[in-house]
């Protein structure tokens, strides 16, 4: 399911429990917002995903949100490899500071 931060901003105040910034190959990142039992990826009102340059700059794009935890994720590549079988890689996970909580600004 994909959510725009307009979409994000009108729900009942909530907090994200999981924000993964995702890398994509290390140039660019995306965010997927788990909020209870729904996982959520960020779109523009177009629908399509929103890319950031930097794992901050996602982060401060969501800084009106309290976040419970935040992970940067970085698929590996190495399942991909010419020559090797394909085996399930898990991704790198990194936890990244957590922000007080500062909630919506009013």
């Amino acid at each position: 399911m994909r959510i725009t931060l307009e979409q994000l901003a009108t729900q009942p105040m909530q907090a994200i429990d999981l924000l993964e910034i995702i890398s994509i190959e290390g140039q660019q990142y995306m965010a997927r917002l788990s909020l209870g039992h729904k996982q959520l990826l960020l779109t523009d009102k177009n629908g399509v995903t929103c890319l950031f340059r930097s794992a901050r700059q996602l982060q401060e794009a969501l800084a009106n949100f309290t976040i419970k935890e935040s992970q940067v994720v970085h698929p590996s590549a190495y399942n991909e490899m010419i020559g090797m079988e394909p085996s399930a890689v898990e991704p790198l996970r990194i936890r990244v500071q957590t922000q007080q909580t500062a909630g919506r600004k009013a």
